[in-house]
């Protein structure tokens, strides 16, 4: 996999923000400190079991179709654990016959196992499916380590007017389950799950919860929803403009947040996330100034007391090649993310 879908022109949304650089004396940030395998990941997600953690992302831009794993008992050092499976599953294969790799994944720990949802997709087309897969642990060393394939979760046809890439599954605070989903089009939708099947009801009803206006004829870049629920708000965060550019990426993530699951969310300003709206909290400014282009699709991670994110970024020094980026989240006193440096 290269380009995950047909891109258009270029264009820098304006709802940046100037991020602070390095300030002299302060302590070295977890993304100075990384080393290991951290090139060829794209739109990673994170969590830990035990003292390990693990960084799950796309497949293909390795040369393998599986996922791309690492793993690291630091958050600094990082190594190649493989793939969960390595080939597309053959059922999406059957739905997607032309897909060679296996996309965005999310993964969460869920009644007791630990459950992955996939993509399976062609660049710029609307006919994608997601999936999911669980195991008991993510120890390959434990004997009751191994994925079962459940299937499909979500799917989207041609001609229609969403696209299911890039799914992220979340608890509510009521503890109910939801899968979030979208790229381009009309945007960003969420779904309600069966919590015994992790998938959507018959007649599920399907809310939009993010979407770019787009002049006519133009492109509407919304994709990469993670919803993390924090202090009695869910926040949003959706990456916006262009990946897969290279050094000409203009990816970044802006922010939205709501009392309800459901929405609507508005960034720091008031102004809501279906009008295109929202804060930037990872992006690179002034763009094109810096060796990290077009970070973005994080996934966060509550550790405790900390908020982890992980994203990726195009490093201009290594052929702008998409590599691991990792920060902490601060929080300010009302409540929302400040910028990542």
């Amino acid at each position: 996999m290269l380009d995950r879908r047909a891109l258009m022109t270029i264009g820098l949304a304006g709802a940046g923000a100037v991020l602070a650089g390095p300030v002299l004396g302060a302590e070295p940030s977890l993304n100075d400190q990384l080393s290991g395998w951290l090139d060829g990941l794209h739109d990673p997600v994170i969590i830990r079991e035990g003292a390990t953690w693990h960084v799950f992302g796309s497949g293909g831009w390795t040369g393998k179709p599986g996922l791309s794993w690492r793993t690291s008992t630091d958050l600094h050092d990082w190594h190649d654990n493989g793939s969960p499976f390595d080939a597309v599953p053959a059922w999406a294969q059957r739905a997607i016959p032309g897909a060679r790799a296996i996309w965005a994944p999310d993964i969460h720990f869920v009644d007791g196992v630990f459950r992955l949802y996939y993509s399976v997709s062609t660049g710029g087309s609307m006919r994608s499916v997601t999936g999911f897969a669980t195991s008991p642990t993510l120890d390959r060393a434990d004997p009751r380590y191994g994925w079962t394939d459940h299937g499909l979760v979500v799917e989207s046809f041609a001609g229609g007017t969403y696209n299911v890439i890039d799914a992220n599954f979340v608890v509510d605070l009521a503890g109910n389950h939801w899968l979030a989903f979208g790229s381009y089009w009309s945007g960003i939708k969420l779904i309600a799950l069966d919590r015994r099947t992790g998938k959507p009801n018959p007649g599920a009803t399907l809310h939009s919860i993010a979407y770019r206006p787009a002049p006519t004829g133009g492109d509407n870049p919304v994709e990469g929803a993670f919803i993390l629920p924090r202090g009695g708000w869910y926040y949003l965060f959706a990456s916006y403009d262009y990946c897969c550019k290279k050094e000409q990426s203009n990816y970044y993530v802006a922010v939205g947040r709501a009392r309800a699951i459901t929405g609507p969310y508005v960034g720091r300003d008031g102004k809501p996330m279906m009008e295109g709206y929202g804060t930037a909290v990872i992006a690179e400014r002034p763009w094109g100034s810096t060796n990290w282009r077009g970070p973005g699709h994080c996934g966060l991670f509550q550790d405790g007391a900390r908020t982890l994110v992980v994203y990726h970024a195009y490093d201009v020094a290594h052929a702008a090649r998409p590599t691991l980026r990792l920060a902490e989240l601060s929080w300010d006193a009302a409540g929302w993310p400040a910028p990542v440096g």
